[in-house]
């Protein structure tokens, strides 16, 4: 199973100014199969410590701040050695050990030569309590589910990724590529990107281990919940993760609290809610008032929509088979809208450095998407899960804001073309829209 992130932690350790790495990433999305695969493929060896199988460990840290002793301690303890240079350590599940995590700045002022990542579940959590936190001190690096790229990779389909690749210009995509890109694409919104489904599926081909392992993964997280230090959050984040399906199934997809409970309030459940946006179970999409910049000024934070980490598992979240994505099938058509805008979001996140927004207006209502900055530019996002790609909200998002628009993008299951300043986008490309952007303006700007 190949990652992409290996070339990202490849240059990590190639770098001048390299640091210890905290590596954040949710439970079962892959992290510590990279390490070990990291340290495998390009040291002499890998020394191992998870600080939940051996707490012990943790008082190594406790003790002392001297790097030479708590790494003699934990060759000691291990039977590892620890080689400058040649050896990658690796601190698991360090989540709860805030002294572990501030000994890194001790390892970078005073031992730079040694080569150290940091992982954990919930490590966005504990990165969000104000603590002695070694700022400065250490590198970050985000690993999220499987890109469709990296599924089809894991697919076998290595034919069908170099010829995305080697896409130079906006045209349409020859039949003999687009149609198993799309049934790919339909496979891929059963599994989602976690490695664990994605392995029953493309190498097992069972559906039943796939869908089991779908379940065990949403069982964990929900376990995961009961670790809020206030016990009395742990059912408003039940609720809140439950009513997920539900608030993207509605035409408005704008989180409404009364979905989750009736009679609910912000101010009961913003704090449930914050917790899952920490450990990136969610993503948080505000809505934004004009496409101005930085895009941040312009949030209107009492309105914003709510996404699920992963694809697959808001599919078996929402209990749809996988057996709805046969053609026709009127369940999934109903919630292939849903699908499709998760999915779209899944990729933005990791391509783009800021967080997607949404635009909207009411009295009549008009609603974009999602609005996406790329350098010094914003872009109007489109999603279409079909081929109807006609937009009332695109059209009037140009009438009210034509003069900064350079571009505006539309994913649907139509083929590449750059319609005038549109650039439709199959969804199967959707791994590809930095790279699509920046070739539709050279192109744009030539016709012009």
């Amino acid at each position: 199973m190949e990652r992409l992130l290996m070339d990202k932690l490849l240059q990590w350790k190639n770098s001048t100014y390299r640091k210890p790495l905290i590596l954040k990433g949710v439970r079962q999305v892959g992290k510590t199969w990279i390490l070990k695969e990291f340290g495998r493929r390009y040291y002499e060896n890998t020394a191992y410590f998870n600080f939940d199988e051996n707490m012990e460990y943790k008082q190594f840290f406790e003790t002392t701040k001297e790097v030479d002793r708590i790494l003699q301690n934990l060759m000691l303890a291990s039977g590892q050695k620890i080689l400058p240079e040649k050896t990658l350590i690796i601190f698991d599940e360090v989540q709860d050990c805030p002294n572990v995590i501030n000994a890194m700045k001790y390892f970078c002022e005073n031992a730079p030569e040694y080569h150290i990542v940091c992982a954990g579940s919930l490590l966005g959590i504990a990165l969000a309590k104000p603590s002695s936190f070694p700022v400065g001190k250490v590198n970050f690096m985000q690993i999220d589910p499987m890109t469709f790229t990296e599924f089809l990779l894991a697919n076998g389909d290595e034919n069908l990724v170099s010829y995305l690749n080697s896409i130079n210009t906006i045209e349409p995509i020859p039949d003999a590529f687009y149609n198993p890109l799309y049934e790919k694409l339909k496979m891929y919104y059963v599994t989602g990107g976690m490695p664990e489904p994605v392995l029953m599926w493309t190498k097992e081909r069972d559906v039943e281990a796939m869908q089991e392992a779908l379940f065990g993964i949403i069982n964990a997280y929900e376990r995961d919940f009961a670790k809020h230090p206030d016990i009395s959050e742990f059912p408003k984040i039940s609720m809140i993760w439950k009513s997920i399906p539900s608030q993207l199934a509605r035409e408005n997809k704008k989180f409404i609290y009364k979905v989750v409970k009736e009679g609910a309030r912000a101010r009961e459940y913003e704090d449930a809610l914050q917790w899952l946006v920490d450990a990136r179970l969610v993503h948080k999409v505000y809505r934004s008032t004009a496409p101005g910049l930085p895009i941040s000024a312009y949030d209107d934070l009492s309105a914003f929509k709510i996404y699920l980490v992963d694809v697959g598992l808001l599919r078996r979240l929402a209990q749809l088979a996988p057996t709805a994505f046969g053609e026709g099938n009127r369940l999934f058509t109903e919630f292939k809208g849903a699908l499709s805008e998760n999915y779209v979001l899944q990729t933005l996140v990791t391509q783009f450095e800021v967080m997607p927004r949404y635009w909207s207006q009411n009295n009549p209502p008009y609603e974009v998407d999602f609005i996406i900055q790329r350098e010094n530019d914003i872009f109007p996002v489109e999603v279409k899960a079909e081929l109807n790609t006609k937009s009332r909200s695109l059209k009037k998002y140009v009438e009210l804001f034509g003069d900064k628009i350079k571009l505006r993008i539309r994913f649907s299951m139509d083929n590449l073309k750059l319609d005038e300043d549109v650039l439709n986008i199959p969804l199967f490309m959707a791994d590809q829209t930095d790279r699509l952007i920046g070739m539709a303006l050279k192109q744009y700007k030539g016709r012009l």
